[in-house]
């Protein structure tokens, strides 16, 4: 069984409110610095993405990709991929947990393949990285108030 890494962060809004900026990919570029396109491909009946593509440039790894999506509920969605130039696999979640007073616990959780020759312990390096940056980006782009509107969030009355 492949390693995985993880790590966590709390951020100062409800579970609905992250998931939405989670949920909205059409967004990514704008928080996420690895990310410079991404594209909705199919859709679930409630209207979440099922796959995505994405256009990938973390330095060393430049990539395009196509990923499958799971939703389990409103606190947590998983990911697999489909399809890459670079990676032979990718899985990763976001888990998402109230943590009192309008706050989110947020565990970001990444197991990276590559087609080339990697070290073990650079390749968890590497994970870390990408895995720190997307939860300071996530963190910021939430508690900045910049939140999609999208399914996740409670509908103002």
């Amino acid at each position: 069984m492949a390693e995985h890494t993880s790590s966590s962060i709390t951020i100062e809004a409800a579970p609905a409110d992250v998931m939405g900026v989670i949920a909205d990919f059409a967004r990514y570029p704008d928080w996420t610095g690895e990310v410079k396109e991404a594209e909705v491909l199919k859709t679930d009946a409630q209207g979440r993405a099922e796959q995505v593509r994405l256009v990938m440039d973390a330095g060393a790894i430049k990539d395009d990709q196509v990923l499958a999506y799971t939703w389990g509920g409103g606190n947590e969605v998983s990911w697999t991929l489909v399809k890459s130039q670079m990676l032979r696999s990718l899985d990763g979640s976001y888990h998402l947990r109230p943590a009192g007073r309008g706050a989110t616990e947020v565990t970001y959780r990444l197991t990276v393949d590559v087609k080339i020759p990697m070290l073990g312990m650079i390749k968890r390096k590497a994970e870390k990285v990408i895995i720190d940056r997307a939860l300071a980006g996530l963190k910021k782009r939430v508690e900045s108030g910049e939140t999609s509107g999208g399914m996740f969030e409670k509908k103002q009355p």
